[in-house]
């Protein structure tokens, strides 16, 4: 039986691996420090294999100094375990913030000049000048870059997903994301092919997903299509459909062992 798996994401050199299955990705988008750093150490109790920083959630966005010092405590607190920085916008489902995307690209540039995280998520329907501004700051500082798009009205055709997916390592990107939104359950077949396709045309590790009820079949299965990554919850969740952290790694193991031995 040939299985298409997920491509390796490598740090400073060396592969993260998920023990056979998809990377795990935990989010925290408590909105104060407290709260924040409270979710991040029962995050971290669970054992991600990283963690992701929703930033649009905090409350303090728009003030860079809160942000640096946040980000330098939860690298503090995280130990090794790589970090996400992402501000999702409000086209794409994130919190309303009040800030610019100037003063977003300035943010995204502070962070990522802290050393403090590991990758910057940037979304691919951004001007184009933004998001080439949001590749050079990851790139001076060492971080990589995930490119993203998210839809959370529908599931466009698979050769439009894969067009995106491929776009996105033309622009420079260092990961590939796409997320969507199923209306029915062919949705998520029509994302889970679109993986497969995207994944022999292009070199960039990608990460996709379905959203909402349906889309958590793709959470749990994803990756034995090819996405590296795959969104649990930690403590809450970011986006509708993710499932416990502890039900993913079951059902993750079960279909592991499953493949293995066929």
């Amino acid at each position: 039986m040939t299985v298409t798996f997920g491509k390796i994401i490598e740090l400073g050199g060396q592969p993260l691996t998920g023990g056979g299955g998809p990377l795990i990705c935990t989010p925290l988008v408590a909105s104060d420090e407290p709260s924040l750093l409270r979710e991040l150490d029962a995050v971290c109790a669970k054992r991600p294999d990283l963690v992701e920083w929703r930033v649009d959630f905090f409350s303090g966005i728009a003030d860079t100094a809160r942000v640096l010092a946040l980000a330098r405590a939860i690298r503090e607190r995280a130990g090794k375990r790589p970090i996400i920085f992402t501000r999702r916008s409000t086209r794409e489902g994130g919190q309303p913030t009040g800030i610019t995307e100037e003063q977003v690209l300035s943010l995204c540039e502070a962070v990522c000049a802290t050393g403090c995280v590991d990758f910057l998520d940037y979304e691919m329907s951004s001007e184009a000048r933004h998001f080439q501004a949001a590749r050079q700051a990851a790139q001076r500082a060492g971080v990589q870059l995930i490119a993203s798009f998210h839809d959370f009205d529908g599931t466009p055709p698979g050769e439009e997903i894969v067009a995106r997916l491929v776009a996105m390592e033309q622009a420079g990107a260092d990961i590939a994301k796409v997320a969507v939104m199923p209306r029915v359950i062919e949705d998520v077949l029509t994302l889970l092919g679109a993986t497969v396709a995207a994944r022999r045309r292009i070199e960039l590790p990608i990460i996709s997903m379905s959203m909402g009820a349906y889309g958590s079949l793709s959470r749990l299965f994803g990756w034995a299509f090819g996405s590296s990554v795959s969104f649990a919850v930690g403590d809450q969740a970011s986006a509708p459909g993710q499932v416990p952290i502890e039900d993913l790694r079951l059902v993750v193991d079960i279909v592991r062992r499953a493949l293995a031995a066929g």
